[in-house]
């Protein structure tokens, strides 16, 4: 309920404020302007949008399977939604509760798979369908390497709780912390980037490289979007539906981007920890932790990631569907079952 009460509102604020700000890096990478009619700088476009989005009619062809047609796109934002009630947000909040908060985000959110095949085959379209067939193999193949990346983090600090997982990457952790391999200072003395996991153990930046770009594949982000790619398949597994049911769609795409930002940098980047370090007598990083500061830094860190993964879209060009699964199979998939391997050597060394 608190995650229903608490991320729902900021979900649709997010979304809101995400649309707008991907047009303005879109027309700032393609040297246009962006929008700049409506309100301020365009700033009202994407409400005037959301508001005739709301305003369409339902439209449902007459072959559809009513059911599957009707349920698939909240199955595909519910599954995402519920992975939220695992993020641990600051100081105060104990990973809501999960002791297992890895492992339930992990397969709550692959349930979404589901519910874009029920989208493709309940359409009764052939360009429907093959979206969701496109989407159903992208999924199933990006969450193995991206799995085994998160499964190398687990290694590393041996718990399924994302709220320890934090923990152990700043101030308040009381065990000693390594840099390169090298025991560095007490974290209650030190702190700050340097006890996050990606420079305790440097071989995590290999890894958090692996999960970013699987989690774009997670999330239908250029250039891994084949599922709904406009030029061949004019909307993919979504292309019979309109009004408020398509934004629902939408809606579990922002959702995923922001999930997953925010699964980067609580697994790799400190959570809610500062990035600033107590340097001699300068107690930086007491001053900076605290429940609100916890919310302002991951936030702050997700958001990073997220533009990061606006500007990719509007820079790199769509891989081909042979590609995208050689890039998973072929590169992606041995490399994390490597690294797993060098994660828990490299454990077994520094005990």
């Amino acid at each position: 309920m608190i995650t229903f009460l608490v991320f729902l509102p900021f979900l649709l604020g997010f979304v809101v404020i995400g649309v707008y700000g991907e047009r303005k890096i879109a027309g700032f990478i393609q040297n246009r302007l962006g929008p700049m009619e409506v309100g301020p700088i365009g700033l009202f476009q994407t409400i005037a949008d959301l508001l005739k989005m709301l305003q369409k009619e339902d439209i449902r062809p007459k072959a559809v399977d009513k059911a599957l047609f009707l349920v698939a796109p909240i199955i595909v934002f519910a599954s995402i939604f519920a992975g939220y009630a695992a993020l641990p947000l600051t100081t105060e909040v104990e990973g809501a509760g999960f002791t297992v908060g890895v492992f339930f985000l992990l397969a709550i959110v692959s349930i979404d798979v589901l519910g874009i095949l029920m989208a493709g085959w309940g359409s009764n379209n052939k360009y429907s369908l093959y979206g969701a067939m496109r989407a159903a193999a992208q999924i199933v193949s990006y969450e193995i390497p991206l799995g085994l990346s998160v499964l190398a983090v687990v290694m590393y600090y041996q718990s399924l709780d994302l709220q320890i997982i934090s923990n152990d990457q700043g101030i308040l952790s009381d065990t000693p912390q390594y840099f390169l391999g090298i025991q560095a200072l007490e974290v209650s003395q030190n702190g700050g980037f340097l006890s996050w996991s990606v420079f305790t153990m440097p071989f995590l930046w290999v890894v958090f490289i692996i999960f970013f770009i699987s989690s774009l594949a997670e999330s239908n982000r250029v250039p891994f979007d084949l599922p709904e790619s406009e030029s061949e398949l004019i909307g993919g597994y979504f292309t019979e539906y309109s009004g408020f049911r398509w934004g629902l769609f939408m809606l579990a795409e922002y959702a995923m981007m922001l999930l997953v930002s925010f699964l980067a940098a609580i697994l790799f980047f400190g959570g809610w920890n500062t990035p600033f370090p107590n340097i001699g007598g300068l107690a930086l990083a007491e001053w900076t932790t605290g429940p609100i500061w916890g919310v302002i830094w991951l936030f702050s860190k997700a958001t990073f990631f997220i533009f990061l993964q606006m500007v990719i879209r509007w820079t790199y060009p769509r891989l081909r569907v042979d590609q995208l699964m050689a890039l998973s199979w072929k590169y992606l998939t041995p490399a994390a079952i490597l690294l797993l391997f060098i994660v828990g050597i490299w454990k077994l060394w520094v005990i």
